[in-house]
């Protein structure tokens, strides 16, 4: 039996599918011993909509976990993400009192920087600092022991609705599961996929799940734009049902195992099968009409995500390329349609850097679950229920126990 200091797990809270990975710290390696995966029907987008059907398949992802991982689960780093999510640059500068720079002023100057207006129905979720300017001397990631007369920081912050993320830690909660940090999945399935080279250069991560495409784009070794796409897998499940006249579980079905996005790569005599709706008989498609439907709303995607890139002004700042993680990266022919788009190198982005069940968890779907463990090892200084310097979590975390303590 490990000892629970040493375990680690990640917990995807997503739109298709809950998963719960487990990591055991070895040294500094990064052991995954267990897995667990359950589909998930009580969120829309990357929202809860159902505490009760959330908790149920959290449970069931855990317990499967549990089993192969051969310990209790007790404690998680949950990921986060919807169309509420927003990320925002800010800049602080204070003057140094001493004559080198210690880390109170750096916490002092992030202090100053993150001093801007937050609406009082949103949190903040995450302060990352992108770099910090010395008297002019731009560049700079740690400027602690340098000498200097000014200090200035840029930051990144990443912002969600508040209720979005006290329904997470409630869900989490009442699945019997502490909190550690909630983390943006995007920002996590960096931590998985992104090797240091990209990361310099500069990369554009492209999450594709079943309610949203979570963008993150790095350069200098930061995180400088965040944006999250509340379109995803689930709208070309619902264009291809729509489109063939399927009932929506078949139409997952028939993506999944007939769906591309290239009409190029379809054979003319191809066809699939398509179920028919109350009680008609199936009937048989070509699968260039499925091709038809799949490219158009992969183009879109990608062409709103190009969008956002433009709007932003990082067009020139993704040198690498980008990479693709999610499951629906997985449909055939969807890097060269991202190819085609952006005019930039792309890839399968699959987790990397660790051991143990790597087999297992090589697979573009599991990145974030797998980054929400790496991000844990890098981050298990900070304290339960702590997000920065915020204490929403801590109110709800009391109520919830509250709550408990009045059911006992």
């Amino acid at each position: 039996m490990q000892k629970q200091d040493d375990i680690i797990v990640g917990l995807d809270i997503g739109t298709t599918k809950i998963c719960t990975v487990v990591g055991e710290l070895s040294g500094n390696d990064i052991n995954i011993i267990g897995i667990g995966t359950h589909p998930s029907i009580g969120l829309r987008k990357g929202v809860v909509v159902n505490i009760e059907s959330t908790v149920e398949s959290i449970k069931k992802a855990v317990e499967e976990a549990e089993l192969m991982a051969g310990c209790e689960i007790t404690s998680v780093y949950a990921g986060i993400a919807g169309g509420h999510i927003t990320g925002l640059n800010s800049r602080g500068i204070v003057a140094i009192k001493g004559q080198e720079i210690t880390q109170n002023d750096v916490d002092r100057v992030i202090d100053a920087a993150r001093a801007v207006a937050i609406p009082m129905d949103r949190e903040v979720i995450h302060v990352l600092p992108q770099e910090f300017i010395v008297d002019d001397e731009a560049g700079i990631q740690n400027p602690i022991g340098m000498a200097a007369v000014r200090l200035e920081a840029k930051i990144h912050i990443v912002t969600a609705a508040v209720t979005s993320a006290h329904n997470i830690v409630k869900c989490a909660n009442r699945a019997g599961l502490d909190v550690c940090d909630i983390v943006l999945e995007s920002l996590a399935s960096g931590e998985a996929v992104l090797t240091s080279e990209e990361k310099e250069l500069g990369v554009a991560l492209l999450d594709l799940g079943g309610g949203t495409t979570d963008l993150a784009i790095f350069s200098g070794n930061n995180i400088k734009h965040t944006f999250v796409l509340a379109l995803g897998g689930n709208n070309l499940t619902n264009d291809i049902a729509v489109g063939l006249r399927a009932p929506v579980a078949e139409a997952e079905k028939i993506k999944k195992k007939y769906g591309t996005c290239v009409v190029g790569n379809v054979g003319n005599e191809e066809t699939i099968e398509v179920p028919g709706m109350g009680g008609r008989k199936p009937r048989k498609l070509p699968r260039q009409i499925l091709a038809e439907v799949l490219e158009p709303r992969m183009e879109e995607i990608f062409l709103l995500i190009q969008r956002e890139i433009f709007r932003a002004g990082l067009e020139n700042s993704i040198t690498s390329g980008s990479v693709l993680t999610g499951g629906s990266s997985m449909l055939d022919g969807v890097t060269e349609v991202a190819e085609t788009v952006f005019n930039l190198p792309t890839r399968l982005g699959k987790p990397q850097g660790i051991t143990g069940l790597v087999d297992v968890v090589n697979n573009p779907m599991y990145a974030t679950g797998v980054g929400l463990v790496i991000y844990g090892a890098r981050n298990q200084n900070s304290k339960k229920f702590r997000i920065r310097d915020t204490n929403i979590f801590n109110r709800v975390m009391n109520r919830m126990k509250n709550w408990f303590k009045e059911v006992v």
